[in-house]
């Protein structure tokens, strides 16, 4: 395995940093907001699938119990 020298590593790393294409200021706002929708939409979804859920489980119990 080659060594490298301290001094090197910093070089290639700043290279290699150089060649990152960095989102512009609309692409990061674009796709928060889309991370901020898709998770609440989410949370709706389970919250009413626990909902739907719960009602069932009761359902049933109330059916079969005393």
């Amino acid at each position: 395995m080659a060594r490298t020298s301290p001094i090197q590593f910093i070089q290639q790393t700043r290279a290699e940093i150089g060649k990152v294409v960095w989102p512009s200021r609309r692409e990061v706002l674009l796709t928060t907001s889309m991370v901020f929708l898709m998770a609440t939409l989410l949370a709706v979804f389970f919250a009413l699938v626990d909902l739907l859920i719960r009602s069932g489980l009761q359902g049933v119990l109330t059916f079969f119990g005393s």
